[in-house]
């Protein structure tokens, strides 16, 4: 690998930073605890993955087919150290020479985003939890080897359920927005089991019975960040402190999301800047409570 001049790698870094503080001041904040290097190869991850995952919602057709299967090629131009010009694939192919961050775990993200621009239907919670695992799930092990962590497998595999806890949440926040992409990720066979229909969606309807739903999957979420959070201090360093910041914000869209009786048909859960960094001292507290392993 021809490596990139500092100027070049400070710009693309930069870029990246940028792309990651305004697409998700959440996993921002968190990402300000890492140490400088690991947080630069952090917002490298992120901006990649943000690069793919915009294609399949910004562009339809053969144009995204074509954006997709030319993002992909850039990944592994980036992992065998050939980066294009672009920022974000200079900036990749840094941290992927710097750290052992796995091509695979971009290989499943490529599926995932596949399965949105085939119009995937899900049929059952297995289709749900394959989709989490393969557009966010997957990030966790790109950023647990960026971070260091002991534990091996494990770890991982909780890397894995936070990532896909992630997601969840994004999938209950964004119900109408998805809708309005002609998009339905809430399983077919959950629906018929609460009693809420298609129409019922398109609709916006809040009833009784998507309340009823809405609070299921939120117990599935919160199930899965505490299986996620449990793999946290195995993490090294300062990442413990930068991972358990963004995710406890962004479990906190699940509450914002019940304040408002779960109307996610015309009002976007959030979680404020000011309730952000009340947050802190919790995600700090808790992490002192729960010692990280010995090996």
């Amino acid at each position: 690998m021809t490596a990139a001049a500092p100027a070049q790698l400070g710009q693309a870094v930069a870029h990246c930073q940028e792309v990651t503080r305004t697409h998700s001041k959440t996993f921002y904040l968190g990402s300000r605890f890492f140490p400088a290097a690991q947080r630069r190869a952090v917002w490298a991850v992120y901006a990649a993955c943000r690069e793919g995952d915009d294609l399949v919602d910004d562009l339809q057709g053969d144009a995204a087919r074509a954006g997709l299967n030319d993002w992909w090629e850039r990944i592994q131009d980036a992992f065998t150290g050939q980066p294009g010009p672009h920022p974000t694939d200079v900036a990749l192919a840094w941290a992927a020479q710097t750290y052992p961050i796995p091509l695979p775990a971009f290989a499943e993200l490529h599926e995932g985003l596949r399965m949105d621009l085939r119009g995937h239907a899900y049929e059952d919670m297995n289709d749900l939890i394959l989709y989490c695992r393969r557009v966010a799930g997957v990030v966790g092990f790109m950023i647990a080897p960026i971070s260091g962590y002991s534990g091996g497998e494990r770890t991982l595999n909780h890397a894995l359920k936070l990532g896909q806890a992630m997601q969840l949440t994004n999938i209950l926040r964004d119900v109408g927005e998805d809708l309005r992409r002609g998009r339905v990720y809430l399983p077919r066979t959950l629906l018929a089991e609460f009693g809420v229909t298609l129409a019922d969606l398109e609709r916006g309807a809040v009833t009784p019975e998507y309340r009823a739903l809405m609070r299921h999957l939120t117990g599935v979420a919160r199930t899965w960040y505490a299986e996620g959070h449990a793999g946290i201090p195995c993490l090294h360093g300062s990442a413990r402190l930068a991972v358990a910041t963004a995710a406890r914000a962004y479990e906190g869209i699940l509450d914002d999301l019940a304040r408002g009786d779960f109307d996610n048909f015309g009002r976007r859960a959030h979680v404020s800047g000011t309730r952000k960094l009340l947050m802190l001292p919790r995600a700090w507290w808790d992490l002192q409570s729960r010692p990280a392993p010995l090996s």
